[in-house]
């Protein structure tokens, strides 16, 4: 099997710089910075809203800051960051709560829903390092 030919227009050592940016600011945040109280905080059935809020303002804090470092112009990007980093966080932490799937419960799509939702990060981190570097 083949992929056709594409052509980009976007500059490849810019794209690789940013996702390498995103993919450092991603790891600080998620889990050097993430504390017990978020982690698990963010994906009860109730009292989840200040454990998720405090978590993706880390995100929102450290891409902002290595954005504001890197190219001031693109400030912007980190709240779009912190919005989609919101909106999958809450959505991996209903259906943990929902269908209890959780690590303590043995749920055989425990790790499968945590897969998802670190690619679905990750992805974030690639569209939004396609527009920077295409934008830069």
């Amino acid at each position: 099997m083949s992929f056709p030919a594409m052509s980009s227009s976007v500059p490849v050592g810019a794209l690789v710089g940013w996702m390498l940016l995103l993919t450092v600011k991603h790891i600080i945040a998620d889990f050097v910075l993430q504390s017990s109280w978020m982690a698990i905080g963010k994906d009860q059935k109730t009292g989840w809203a200040l454990p998720l809020l405090a978590h993706c303002l880390v995100h929102l804090a450290v891409a902002m800051t290595l954005i504001l470092l890197v190219a001031p112009k693109f400030w912007f990007v980190a709240v779009i960051d912190f919005v989609i980093h919101i909106t999958v966080d809450r959505a991996k932490g209903f259906c943990a709560s929902t269908f209890n799937v959780t690590q303590e419960h043995k749920h055989p799509w425990f790790w499968t829903l945590i897969g998802v939702d670190q690619a679905l990060h990750h992805l974030t981190g690639f569209g939004l390092a396609i527009f920077m570097a295409a934008n830069g």
